[in-house]
């Protein structure tokens, strides 16, 4: 494995494969929180901005999920957060995934030296890594199962060891990105929140979350073996 700043710990991934020895759980975020709440060069030229009205229709809701999905509380999020086209220049092709966690965005790098920018949550301090992967598999409201690392460390998720189902409640969300190196499970996943209060923060045990209208406006432009590329931090 070459992801950096990783903290060597004991334990077992899912059952889609074997962890290598030594990599530690990064599984989305506090069971608490779930339930509550390549080099490049960035030029940051926002081009296609939001306006209030705009962010109220993109950020609505969403009825026709499996499980409807209330608009977002657009008050709790900052403006410069909101979906915008940007210029970015990066040696990196279209398509690719960028997670900036220093900053809190995610670019999904388009033609033309340009870029799709969501305002992200990140790993919380302690949790950051950084290197390159892909996108293994994709998942719509998606089981989770915490790791054994978790559960030790909070005895209350034991209650899902077998398995949270797909819902509102879920860590993941409505759309999962299962983030894969050398066709191994990092336990890492770009993932859907209903928490606005959560984006441009550090709250993650190493998962990145977008909102859920923005998740899923990456999740279908994204097919499985795309590249991601986390920045240091």
């Amino acid at each position: 494995m070459n992801i950096h700043g990783l903290t060597a710990a004991a334990g077992t991934m899912d059952s889609v494969s074997r962890r290598p020895a030594g990599f530690v759980s990064r599984r989305s975020f506090l069971i608490g929180a779930g339930a509550s709440f390549a080099a490049v060069s960035l030029a940051g030229c926002v081009t296609g901005g939001m306006s209030l009205a705009e962010a109220q229709r993109v950020y609505g809701p969403l009825p026709n999920e499996k499980f409807p999905v209330p608009a977002v509380a657009i008050q709790k999020v900052d403006p410069k957060y909101y979906r915008r086209t940007v210029r970015y220049e990066t040696k990196e092709a279209p398509g690719t995934i960028i997670i900036d966690p220093k900053n809190f965005y995610v670019y999904r790098v388009e033609e033309g030296g340009m870029a799709t920018r969501y305002g992200a949550n990140v790993g919380r301090d302690g949790f950051r890594w950084n290197g390159d992967v892909i996108v293994g598999r994709k998942g719509e409201w998606a089981t989770w199962t915490p790791p054994k690392e978790m559960i030790a460390r909070q005895p209350e998720a034991a209650k899902y060891a077998k398995g949270m189902p797909g819902g509102l409640g879920n860590p993941l969300g409505a759309r999962t990105l299962y983030l894969y190196q050398d066709g191994v499970y990092t336990l890492y996943t770009i993932y859907a929140t209903i928490h606005p209060e959560s984006i441009g923060k550090g709250v993650t045990s190493g998962c990145t979350g977008l909102l859920t209208q923005d998740m899923i406006d990456l999740y279908d432009k994204t097919p499985v073996g795309t590249k991601v590329v986390m920045l240091p931090s």
